[in-house]
């Protein structure tokens, strides 16, 4: 299973899909997702997971992007549908999106009609441009009064009105501090009770970003080697906690 471009996409296509994942990075790093996020990607597109990964570039127009990033998806979507590649039958779409991307899914989800099965968000944060951008505040008064399109005001204020899909995943981890889940579940819960699940899983606001290590070892097993393979347990420990919390989320009857 390969990656391949498609109408701007990155995407793998398993032998038999169960379901399409529309995956969005965060900022700075979602220009090549297919790198980024290879590992996690990857493994979901393993359990039977056609994955679509937009690339997009940062602006202050997040509606822009937003709109932008979702004509990609379903145009890619499209010519899938037409070629062998992936048969003309219902499959569940799901959202993933991490750090900035759990903002775009919501604009999306917010602003277009789209067919959800759910939408899963991990390590959301929804800052100000003074914030996210620390040499904003280092120019001229003029340049700090730079923000978001939508901020992060209107965008809560877009999510409780008119956000549109019912069944939603947060994923926060326990040393994230960028990470600001717990008032998206406040208002995700409101809007839709008892259809919003949220999760604390050991790792940081990188932990999606973890790729894989190929250690090899020498003809013989040297304490060196004790302590490369130790490492790789504990770095990839988190990562598969968050792969198997995802598979679990998206189809329960499946041992992920």
């Amino acid at each position: 299973m390969d990656w391949k471009e498609v109408s701007g996409n990155w995407v793998l296509i398993p032998r038999n899909p169960i379901g399409i994942i529309h995956f969005l990075g965060g900022a700075f790093v979602a220009t090549a997702p297919h790198i980024t996020y290879r590992w996690l990607l990857e493994q979901l597109a393993e359990k039977g997971y056609v994955v679509i990964a937009t690339p997009f570039v940062n602006t202050l127009d997040h509606t822009a992007i937003a709109k932008s990033v979702l004509l990609k998806f379903e145009r890619t979507l499209e010519r899938l549908q037409d070629s062998s590649a992936l048969r003309k039958r219902y499959l569940p779409i799901y959202g993933v999106g991490h750090s900035m991307g759990c903002k775009l899914h919501l604009l999306i989800g917010s602003l277009f009609a789209i067919d959800r099965a759910g939408n899963i968000f991990i390590s959301f944060n929804n800052y100000t441009a003074s914030d996210a951008i620390p040499l904003v505040e280092q120019f001229n008064s003029a340049l700090a009064m730079i923000e978001f399109t939508p901020s992060p005001l209107e965008t809560n204020q877009l999510v409780k009105e008119r956000y549109n899909v019912r069944r939603n995943l947060l994923v926060k981890f326990n040393n994230d501090t960028l990470d600001q889940s717990t008032s998206l579940t406040e208002l995700l819960q409101e809007r839709f009770p008892g259809m919003v699940t949220a999760q604390t899983l050991p790792g940081s606001h990188t932990t999606p970003l973890a790729q894989d290590i190929k250690w090899q070892t020498g003809t013989s097993f040297t304490p060196f080697d004790a302590l490369g393979q130790w490492f790789k347990q504990e770095v990839y420990r988190d990562l598969n906690q968050l792969k198997r919390t995802i598979l679990l989320w998206m189809n329960p009857l499946s041992p992920p």
